[in-house]
């Protein structure tokens, strides 16, 4: 068993298994992202990021014991003199993982590993958080009782159509929500949907009475 054993073997020797952690770690440092199997990325993060840090200071000593890790005089040459510049305010956390689709065949867990830096589509500044609503029912009523909302929220026409309302609102003209709304009693409103029933019941019992 793999008690309280954080290590995860890879279904590799030790010696295959460092030769192929060096191997991707150069593929990263060279390309700034590789694709992989979620497994290997995590533990190519564990085996990278201290290499990364070792960039920061640029001496004889450093670069020697980097080398002894990568066996790459280009990659080496490129995590100091390139990378070293990017990162060199960041305390940690160099690398990205991020998740794709499952691969076919094995249905194995596929990702994206990459350098924080070199992904300028995810930069702190470009970054556009999108606004969700909670449920319908609090979007309902805060569209009646907001007066700035009246303007421009209106009830779709294939809704009017689908609880038949069409004989009761022309296609071209439908009421706003706001108008709607201040007809139904405020315990009643539940959903849009229910709304507009209440509201379809209203009115054919107000034409039966005429």
């Amino acid at each position: 068993m793999r008690h309280n054993n954080k290590i995860n073997h890879l279904g590799r020797s030790q010696s295959h298994r460092a030769s192929m952690l060096s191997n991707m770690a150069v593929s990263l440092i060279k390309h700034k992202r590789i694709f992989t199997t979620l497994a290997k990325a995590k533990e190519l993060r564990k085996y990278v990021e201290p290499i990364i840090t070792k960039c920061k200071y640029d001496t004889t000593p450093f670069r020697r014991i980097v080398f002894k890790k990568l066996r790459d005089k280009y990659a080496v040459t490129e995590l100091f003199n390139d990378i070293a510049q990017k990162i060199g305010d960041r305390p940690g956390g160099y690398t990205r993982i991020i998740k794709t689709d499952n691969r076919l065949g094995d249905n194995a867990e596929m990702c994206f590993i990459e350098l924080v830096d070199y992904n300028e589509l995810m930069q702190k500044g470009n970054i556009t958080k999108v606004k969700t609503r909670r449920s319908r029912r609090s979007s309902v009523r805060s569209v009646g009782n907001n007066p700035n909302t009246q303007q421009g929220a209106y009830i779709n026409a294939e809704m009017v159509q689908l609880v038949g309302f069409r004989s009761i609102y022309p296609e071209q003209n439908p009421p706003t929500i706001t108008s709607l709304l201040s007809t139904v009693p405020r315990e009643k409103i539940i959903t849009a949907s229910q709304v507009l029933i209440n509201l379809y019941k209203n009115s054919v019992t107000t034409q039966v009475e005429k």
